[in-house]
């Protein structure tokens, strides 16, 4: 279930006016070419309530969010949990955005926070982990690559399944996602030493259990 701005309180359904403008607290908004939009535009536009332009933000990071967060929990289910009152904390708060880092980091750091909160709260369940879904990595390369083989994917699932849950979070964050290693470190409040050393880690591992693929 990709999550929508529609299922976050507070966040009007998308096209419920003729012309799909915003509107938040009786204001009213242009319609926005909202994909086209730089990140920061597109916080500034949702900051001042309109929700064409937070729609926008959920459809570019919500997929990647529901990736970390299911590396993290194990449990798909609960992740799109953790994204859901994640955006819903983005929406309430995006006024507080102050652009000193990358919207995507800002939106991960909120989603982090709510990890750690679910962690506390419940014990995830053991191998329900799907992170990879379409795309794969060669351990040995950075960026991704597009991989068809399901019986692949199957396999890096499966030993993404024995790592521990921040050491598989980095290599996610780094190999499908893309992202910086500083943002990383920000993002699971660690260091950049820290996460580049779990990442070798688990390429290493990725590497070693996967040798029969390469």
């Amino acid at each position: 279930m990709l999550v929508h701005p529609s299922l976050v309180p507070g966040v009007p359904e998308i096209g419920s006016s003729p012309a799909a403008h915003g509107e938040r607290g009786g204001r009213r908004f242009p319609p926005l070419d909202a994909p086209s939009l730089s990140d920061r535009s597109l916080a500034v536009a949702a900051a001042a309530g309109d929700r064409g332009a937070f729609d926008e933000i959920v459809r570019r990071f919500a997929p990647a969010m529901i990736r970390f967060a299911e590396s993290m929990l194990a449990d798909h289910g609960a992740a799109e949990d953790v994204v859901q009152d994640s955006l819903v904390v983005a929406w309430t708060r995006i006024g507080d955005f102050r652009h000193d880092s990358a919207l995507r980091t800002w939106l991960f750091g909120i989603a982090s926070h709510k990890v750690i909160d679910h962690r506390r709260r419940r014990i995830p369940r053991p191998g329900s982990d799907h992170v990879v879904d379409r795309a794969c990595t060669d351990p040995r390369t950075d960026p991704p690559r597009t991989c068809s083989d399901a019986a692949f994917l199957a396999a890096v699932d499966e030993v993404l399944g024995t790592m521990p849950p921040r050491q598989r979070a980095c290599w996610v964050l780094r190999e499908v996602d893309g992202m910086r290693i500083v943002d990383i470190a920000d993002i699971l409040f660690t260091t950049p030493g820290a996460v580049r050393g779990q990442i070798a880690r688990a390429r290493a591992t990725l590497e070693a259990r996967l040798n029969a693929w390469t």
